[in-house]
């Protein structure tokens, strides 16, 4: 099995892709041992590699994400502990643990603006998300409040240096030009 992996704009994160289907479905982000504690396996053994302070799955990568040592320290250790989990064939999520992230959940927005939801939605799916999976993450919509887009970062997006640029310079420009009714767009 071999393993490749990407920087991303985040320089705490790297971007791990197994040549294999990571989720079939939505994504998972976990900051913390104890969220993946009953939900998935490969991300709890991730979290016991001393460092390891963020794991994120996508459809075909993994997104790790360090609080300590240097990558070229760290980087062995999380290539090992992925390619184990892989050759034995274990599970990523737990059978009941997992909650497969469709992006929907949590939204909110006034009826009226539905149809300026739906246009929204479909340029961040378009448009918007495979750029950001490219780079190890992911951006789902959350709400839409007096001409506000709410978003949800996750993944390397999540802390990026950059995000805040990605956010007002790339994507809010791209809104604004598509929708009108867009005056602004904020991180959740």
């Amino acid at each position: 099995m071999f393993i490749q992996t990407e920087t991303t704009p985040n320089p705490a994160t790297l971007k791990f892709l197994p040549g294999r289907i990571v989720l079939a479905e939505g994504t998972e982000d976990f900051r913390t041992e104890d969220e993946a504690a009953s939900r998935s396996p490969l991300a709890t053994r991730l979290f016991g590699i001393p460092g390891v302070n963020g794991v994120f799955f996508g459809h075909d990568f993994i997104s790790v994400t360090k609080d300590g040592p240097e990558w070229q320290h760290l980087k062995p250790a999380v290539l090992g502990t992925i390619m184990e989990h892989f050759m034995a064939c274990e599970p990523i999520m737990a059978g009941s643990g997992s909650k497969a992230d469709s992006g929907d959940d949590g939204e909110f927005f006034d009826e009226a603006d539905t149809e300026i939801v739906v246009t929204i939605k479909e340029l961040l799916e378009s448009r918007v998300r495979p750029a950001v999976a490219n780079d190890g993450g992911d951006i789902t919509f959350r709400g839409f409040r007096d001409g506000t887009v709410f978003l949800a970062m996750k993944g390397a997006c999540s802390g990026c240096p950059s995000s805040t640029a990605t956010l007002k310079h790339g994507i809010q420009n791209l809104l604004k030009h598509f929708v009108p009714e867009v005056q602004a767009v904020e991180a959740v």
